[in-house]
């Protein structure tokens, strides 16, 4: 098994990737398969959360590049920016991970959830799509989102 130990701060090429849910991302210990069907555990330091495009690597300079897998999301789309941020407000009240981009909000599917916005006038698509949600004030660094899907 491939023992994966650090995560890179400059760039390099991967030599094959990792997909994995929000739940396996912010787990510092864990036990999985790497895309090529090599079997690979993670030993990071506590804290970090993997977001999509990171690279890890181990000892003998093995390099993984972390890919946000697909996930059972809500996603809310609005050109009304003080909507979204009504939106925004009530989801945070209840504690809810929220990935935010440019006239979109994104949280893992909730149909209580749902309803509550659709109830505000906002429309929101059940859909599948990689979800990477804000760090929080208090996060170690601040969100960083590779990609925009």
């Amino acid at each position: 098994m491939i023992e994966l130990t650090q995560k890179l701060t400059d760039t390099a090429t991967a030599n094959t990737t990792l997909t994995l849910d929000l739940a396996s991302r912010v787990k510092s210990r864990l036990r999985a398969t790497l895309d090529d069907g090599q079997e690979v555990g993670l030993y990071l330091e506590r804290g970090q959360v993997l977001q999509n495009g990171d690279l890890l690597t181990n000892a003998n300079g093995f390099v993984v590049r972390v890919v946000a897998a697909n996930e059972v999301v809500s996603t809310v789309r609005c050109t009304d920016p003080l909507l979204l941020a009504r939106a925004s407000y009530h989801l945070g009240n209840r504690h809810v991970a929220v990935q935010i981009n440019s006239g979109k909000l994104r949280y893992l599917h909730d149909h209580v959830l749902d309803d509550m916005l659709i109830g505000l006038g906002l429309d929101v698509t059940v859909e599948q799509a990689p979800f990477e949600p804000e760090s929080g004030a208090y996060g170690s660094a601040g969100s960083h989102h590779h990609h925009e899907h």
